[in-house]
């Protein structure tokens, strides 16, 4: 049994999606490299589970 949830649980995906395009804008691909790797540190920390984070990881890695 998985522990990841995969299916949309945003209210407003659309709006989600444009909060982090517009985080990334006007800044530099290494301002923006950076900001992503804070944002995944807070949100593995947010998770805290290390089971789920690392089936996450999988999935992001298989996906791409």
């Amino acid at each position: 049994m998985t522990a990841l949830r995969t299916e949309s649980t945003l209210t407003n995906p659309d709006a989600a999606y444009e909060a982090l395009v517009e985080a990334h804008r006007g800044v530099s691909e290494a301002e923006s490299a950076a900001l992503n790797v804070r944002l995944v540190l807070i949100l593995s920390n947010h998770i805290g589970d290390l089971a789920v984070l690392k089936e996450a990881i999988a999935l992001a890695k298989k996906a791409g």
